[in-house]
């Protein structure tokens, strides 16, 4: 009896340190298009991430064209970009460059966009940091 006890709780321990050694899942997504056709599609794979491994963390760097993407009165998906980005691990950032290249300031930004100083920096920096790296793109 001792002798199973013993192996199930070595079991168990080397279950756990297996488990506790897989690398996070951590993936930035670089949007710049404007196609509707490939922002649904986008929308598409956040939500099949997130249902298949609600632990993902989700990262969407949006600048250049596809500013309209998190803009109130443009955006196609509102909806949809709200009830992701109400998941603490999924945040879509905004470039402050491409904002002011626009015109466009925060208070006209979907709930729950976070703005960064620079897109392309700050996905270099996610890359840096092991993150994995999509190019969203038609």
């Amino acid at each position: 009896m001792k002798k199973q006890i013993c192996t199930a709780v070595f079991l168990l321990i080397a279950g756990f340190s297996l488990y506790a050694q897989q690398p996070d899942y951590k993936v930035v997504f670089d949007m710049t298009t404007s196609d509707s056709v490939t922002q649904q599609s986008l929308i598409r794979q956040l939500e099949l991430i997130r249902k298949e491994n609600p632990a993902a963390k989700l990262q969407v760097v949006i600048y250049g064209q596809a500013m309209g993407f998190v803009v109130k009165d443009q955006s196609k998906y509102a909806e949809a970009i709200g009830r992701i980005a109400a998941d603490k691990n999924t945040i879509f950032n905004v470039c402050s460059f491409t904002m002011k290249r626009y015109n466009i300031d925060a208070g006209k930004l979907l709930p729950g966009i976070q703005v960064v100083n620079d897109g392309i920096y700050e996905i270099i920096t996610k890359q840096r940091e092991g993150w994995g790296y999509i190019k969203v793109a038609n």
